[in-house]
């Protein structure tokens, strides 16, 4: 069910919660496919990740506090380099990107897909290679794309034909030959949330493949011969578990590829499938691993080169959320607890919308759980929500947690490694929450914690 457009109190009310959440047997148990490896309920029952108590985290930095689990994340991206040995895996920065995780990136042997200015410039400054990063976006600046071509960059998404014309005068300027892909909107719409399907025909991105727009672009790239065409891209949606849409998609876009060997005699050598790999962020949910996906999709391309008389073309990936996604938990501290006339139970924490935007804005749902200590109390039914002046600043819509739970508890909610910290806010002027990676049992910090100060420092009034 889609949220009310004027906040969570114009919403269902009840204490029963969604049909697919059940009371659980073990208030404490932890659910494995929701947290980062390495995060336990341990012997005393707080929470530790990498052997480090959330205690001593809340305690040296602060709360709300994004906790990265370095070691998963390394070990999720290792995955997906060892699933597609044969592609190129370009990390989706949009997720989360600092120069921390461009480090971790690249040390893991990943390529790292960018879609703006400030996430290049991130890029390169911590030394991501420029010739393993690829530069997306439907409106890049003549600024951006020119410091794209002087620092070398890999492959650049073409996604216009005004992108096209800016782009072949600023390399015909500089007399450089920039590897470019085209990005095909395939009309697939993917089995997600509609505000993050990206490939269906109504939307920003791309060149039309059913108005001919997409075959027209690679026409006039071949014909220009300015941009080095290495081939087409194409990008269904976000939070996909069904590989079906990829099916779709593959097929499509190598029909295109047919379509201009047979028209120009280029046979092009690369293919990008995107990302949008789903991750688990309750137990509704139930993402394939990286080796069923290398699977399923292999499959797919090889199948479809077959029926087009193609050679298998160069893959290449953009997982995001599912490197990041899991190797982050957001947390809180408990600030109230309010019973509303037997309806429902409010737990609220110090954080929420500025933090978390992706319940108010995608109906996101979320799981958390007591982190600073275990309960004997029962299961509780209750909604986790923010400090914001706003009926919607929900962060988890329907958990259960221990019937005890009290001010100045510990929650923590697992999966916000991608699109929370990227997507945060200064809403009602609250300074954005710090990045703390944790490894062998040592915690540093990667992004500070905002402060009142770097707020005014931007008020020039």
């Amino acid at each position: 069910m889609r949220a009310h457009e004027a906040g969570a109190m114009h919403g269902d009310i009840g204490d029963r919660g969604p049909g697919w959440l059940r009371p659980p047997a073990d208030v404490n148990a932890l659910v494995p496919q929701l947290w980062p490896r390495q995060v336990e309920r341990g012997a005393n029952g707080a929470l530790t990740v990498a052997g480090l108590d959330v205690r001593e985290l809340a305690a040296g930095y602060g709360t709300p506090a994004y906790v990265l689990d370095e070691d998963d994340l390394r070990s999720r991206a290792r995955d997906f380099r060892a699933a597609f040995p044969d592609a190129d895996v370009y990390y989706a920065g949009k997720a989360f990107l600092c120069r921390a995780v461009v480090r971790m990136i690249a040390e893991e042997g990943l390529h790292l897909d960018v879609c703006s200015g400030g996430e290049l410039a991130t890029a390169l400054s911590a030394g991501m290679p420029a010739e393993r990063i690829g530069f997306h976006g439907n409106n890049k600046s003549v600024a951006e794309l020119t410091r794209a071509l002087d620092a070398g960059v890999g492959r650049i998404i073409l996604d216009s034909f005004t992108e096209i014309d800016r782009l072949t005068a600023l390399a015909r300027e500089r007399g450089v030959r920039p590897g470019v892909l085209i990005r095909v909107t395939v009309g697939v719409e993917a089995h997600t949330h509609e505000f993050i399907a990206t490939a269906h025909e109504d939307q920003k991105f791309g060149f039309s493949l059913a108005g001919g727009a997409a075959a027209a672009a690679a026409f006039t790239v071949i014909d220009e011969g300015v941009l080095d065409l290495r081939g087409l891209h194409s990008h269904i949606g976000s939070q996909i578990f069904d590989t079906s849409g990829f099916e779709v998609s593959a097929r499509r876009v190598l029909a295109l590829q047919a379509q201009i060997r047979d028209a120009r005699g280029v046979e092009l050598p690369e293919l990008d499938l995107g990302g949008g790999f789903g991750i688990a962020y309750t137990t509704q949910d139930d993402p394939a691993t990286p080796d069923e996906l290398a699977k399923r999709l292999r499959k797919i391309v090889d199948s479809e080169c077959a029926a087009e008389n193609l050679a298998v073309p160069h893959l290449s990936i953009e997982p995001g959320r599912a490197i990041v996604g899991p190797a982050v938990f957001t947390l809180y501290t408990v600030g109230t607890v309010k019973d509303v006339d037997g309806l429902r139970t409010y737990v609220s924490v110090d954080g929420g919308m500025s933090d978390n935007i992706r319940t108010a804005l995608y109906d996101a749902s979320y799981s958390a759980t007591l982190a600073n200590r275990a309960s004997t109390a029962e299961p509780m039914l209750a909604r986790v929500v923010g400090k914001h002046c706003e009926a919607g600043d929900i962060v988890v819509k329907d958990e259960f947690l221990p019937a005890d739970v009290q001010p100045g508890d510990l929650v923590a909610v697992p999966g916000t490694g991608a699109y929370c910290r990227s997507m945060a806010s200064n809403y009602n002027h609250v300074p954005r929450p710090p990045v703390v990676a944790v490894r062998d049992g040592r915690a540093r910090l990667i992004v500070r914690r905002e402060t009142e100060e770097d707020l005014l420092a931007l008020d020039v009034g």
